[in-house]
């Protein structure tokens, strides 16, 4: 197992979504024992802190359509700026979040650097939303859009003009509550998608056989992990503000992770939407750092 140097970055940000107490994941994520788990399997990890994230108590939506956008395109710019210079000295970076728009800062910060990024979005929902089609306006079900170039011209552009990731590089797993318009995205832009139809049907490690075969045969020159805990069934991680029963299980996601780790293409991480205020005894976090344990290369044996 290669020994890296990775670099912890929390962001504690709830703007992109409805539900407060998201911004607190990354302390509760911290709280169950990240750097100790990375520490122990033999990486060396230093925890960057927190990005700066303003607090607003008072939340005057200006736009119904695009719900706290200032506040989100100020963490995702600094999330951003602080992403690009760990990789510039060499480091993993490993985001926590905070709600999964911070993603679009994420993956912001990683193409100053990678010129064919690959992401493995694993996730409930397919966040391929923009403003047109979100039946909610929360941000935080539109970066994977973003990304591609799609939406508000303020986000789209954020850190560096246009956009960020090719459709073709992009693999979402456990799909299970996708929106109309972004079915209509997904078809488009011919984006693959493994619902949990293909995971029952076929089995986690043909998912992942496939994903990793697709993703390498596409010669991406890094490869980004987005993980949403709501990837996983409610059972495992209730600690979620958007929980869509009959999800990826936690053994299923364990196998994903090791199927990852032995890849060898994984280069950044990010685990979002831990809500500790809907948690119970920070299960959803234990869960986070177990899934990081087996991407990280921890073994039984």
């Amino acid at each position: 197992m290669k020994q890296l140097k990775i670099s912890l970055i929390g962001v504690p940000s709830d703007y992109g979504q409805s539900r407060r107490g998201v911004d607190m994941g990354p302390s509760a994520i911290r709280y169950a024992g990240a750097v100790q788990r990375l520490e122990a399997i033999g990486h060396q990890v230093t925890d960057e802190g927190d990005v700066s994230v303003c607090a607003v108590e008072s939340r005057a939506h200006e736009d119904s359509k695009l719900k706290n956008l200032d506040e989100v395109i100020q963490a995702c710019s600094q999330l951003a700026g602080k992403v690009s210079e760990v990789v510039k000295v060499g480091r993993f970076p490993l985001v926590l979040g905070g709600d999964h728009s911070i993603a679009i800062g994420t993956i912001a910060g990683l193409t100053d650097h990678y010129e064919n990024l690959g992401v493995i979005w694993y996730d409930a929902h397919a966040d391929i939303n923009t403003a047109e089609t979100s039946p909610s306006g929360n941000i935080h079900g539109m970066p994977l859009a973003v990304s591609l170039g799609l939406g508000h011209d303020a986000l789209v552009n954020l850190h560096t003009d246009g956009s960020k990731i090719r459709p073709e590089n992009v693999v979402i797993i456990g799909a299970r509550s996708v929106d109309p318009g972004e079915r209509e995205l997904i078809r488009e832009k011919g984006i693959k998608v493994y619902t949990m139809h293909e995971i029952d049907r076929d089995g986690m490690t043909a998912v992942m056989q496939d994903a990793i075969s697709y993703l390498k045969a596409r010669k991406v020159d890094g490869l980004h992990l987005s993980l949403d805990l709501d990837g996983l069934d409610p059972l495992y991680t209730p600690g979620v503000g958007t929980p869509v029963p009959g999800g990826i299980s936690y053994r299923e996601s364990h196998l994903a992770m090791e199927m990852l780790e032995d890849s060898g293409l994984v280069t950044s991480a990010e685990f979002v939407e831990v809500n500790p205020i809907l948690d119970e005894k920070n299960k959803t976090a234990d869960v986070a750092v177990g899934l990081m344990g087996s991407l990280f290369g921890e073994k039984l044996l």
